[in-house]
């Protein structure tokens, strides 16, 4: 569902240290990928840790009007009946994907190689943010795309009866791009192939090969991925389950560095090495991290991830580690706001084009708390803590991630720090508030403040 309820202002304040244990939702990109295969394998598949936010239950929505049988029981486990590839019925209705925009890409990437019209659309953010990227690849495999906003959002596709299998090489480093196009390539016949530069996080391979298909991973002389899949064949039905997202245990881990006094462990945290990025750059700048319990499910590494209160330095986080940490880049810049000296994050264009502008709303939110930044094309450089820190009211853009991004600055901040719609965060963490209550940390509704 598109968000379209009134604003709900937040309001974070310091106060005690933040203690505790704690898990975080299910990963989203995992969550997103395992209905979506389930629904084109043959048979029940069963999914446990399911992230059971706004953007995934889109999905879910979303698969269920493409012909799937989706079922959630009492216990939380989810189940996906599907009738395999090329077996799409058209939807009645058009798909409202909210502020899913990994959901809606790669969504389309299944539906433009299947022989049926789908309508999309999302909310006030999503329609704003560009599809061509994904779009190209799939005009170049047949599917008609009708857009009256220049490939945004609402738009229509229609598959061709017989796609046309493709090699594509990603002109900038994007999962979703290559998740869309290797879903595509499941219903066109013979091999697909994505090259990529740079490598970016590598779920979808992971599970494609977890669900049977025939999938071919190589690397070229410069340090890429080529990445075959070959089409029309039968995926096999799993038992998934879900690693919590270390991009919402981003959140809790630097309040966990930055609020003095605090210790606290998030537990079952996703390892893939493509999606640890943060996790190296806060080690760089001297966090007190420490990972255990170290084990594999599904394909996956996960852990617990530990940190204490520690004094930050200011490091220089390199561009090829940017596809490894996209969606970390705000949190990081509330680290550095507390660290000595100066952080300078490179390669971060792709910021542009997420839920928002958010290197944009980032050196905007920065500055609002009176932290000295500057945003280049494809750069943010953030100068420590060289005054009193908060007191300012950031504008989210119905962004979730700048939403708990400006939250956990407050939990630090000399003065409170209020974001204008904390309703947004529900589309990735449901449990955000609830979890920082847990660890003892001080977010309310603006004008309330906790006991």
């Amino acid at each position: 569902m598109s968000h379209s309820t009134a604003a709900r202002p937040l309001t974070a304040r310091s106060g005690a240290a933040l203690k505790g244990r704690v898990t975080v939702p299910g990963d989203k990109s995992i969550s997103h990928r395992a209905l979506m295969l389930g629904a084109l394998a043959i048979g029940r598949t069963t999914v446990s840790g399911l992230l059971e936010s706004e953007d995934v239950l889109n999905t879910a929505a979303a698969m269920r009007a493409f012909g799937a049988r989706i079922q959630r029981d009492a216990n939380g486990l989810w189940t996906v009946d599907g009738a395999g590839l090329g077996s799409l019925v058209e939807p009645e209705t058009v798909i409202d994907y909210g502020n899913a925009g990994t959901g809606v890409r790669l969504a389309m990437g299944i539906a433009g190689t299947h022989p049926i019209a789908a309508t999309f659309t999302g909310d006030a953010s999503l329609v704003k943010r560009p599809m061509g990227r994904v779009l190209e690849p799939l005009r170049m495999m047949g599917t008609r795309v009708i857009s009256r906003s220049g490939d945004r959002l609402p738009l229509s596709i229609h598959g061709p009866g017989t796609p046309a299998p493709i090699s594509y090489r990603v002109p900038v480093p994007s999962a979703q791009v290559k998740s869309a196009v290797l879903l595509a390539g499941l219903n066109a016949p013979g091999q697909t192939t994505v090259i990529e530069p740079i490598p970016t996080r590598d779920h979808t391979e992971r599970m494609l090969a977890g669900f049977g298909a025939t999938i071919q991973v190589d690397h070229d002389d410069n340090g890429g991925r080529v990445i075959t899949v070959t089409g029309q064949g039968e995926l096999q039905p799993q038992d998934v389950t879900v690693p919590a997202d270390p991009s919402s245990a981003a959140f809790p881990i630097v309040a966990g560095l930055i609020v003095p006094g605090s210790e606290v462990t998030v537990a079952d945290v996703l390892l893939n090495e493509h999606r640890t990025g943060l996790l190296t750059t806060l080690q760089e700048m001297g966090a007190d991290l420490e990972i255990t319990n170290i084990r594999e499910t599904g394909g996956e590494r996960l852990g617990d991830v530990r940190v204490r209160h520690s004094q930050l330095r200011g490091v220089e986080v390199p561009a090829d580690r940017a596809p490894s940490m996209i969606d970390e880049y705000p949190v990081l810049a509330v680290a550095a706001a507390f660290a000595h000296g100066t952080t300078t994050m490179l390669g971060v264009e792709e910021l542009k084009v997420k839920e928002s502008d958010r290197l944009a709303a980032v050196a905007a939110g920065l500055r609002a708390n009176g932290i000295e930044c500057e945003e280049g094309e494809s750069t943010l450089r953030v100068h420590g803590r060289k005054g009193p820190i908060g007191g300012g009211t950031v504008t989210t853009h119905l962004d979730h991630r700048i939403a708990m991004t400006f939250l956990v600055l407050g939990l630090a901040a000399d003065r409170p720090v209020t974001v204008d719609d904390g309703g947004v965060i529900a589309t990735s963490f449901p449990t955000f508030e609830a979890l920082f209550a847990e660890l003892g940390g001080d977010i309310s509704e603006t004008g309330e403040q906790a006991a």
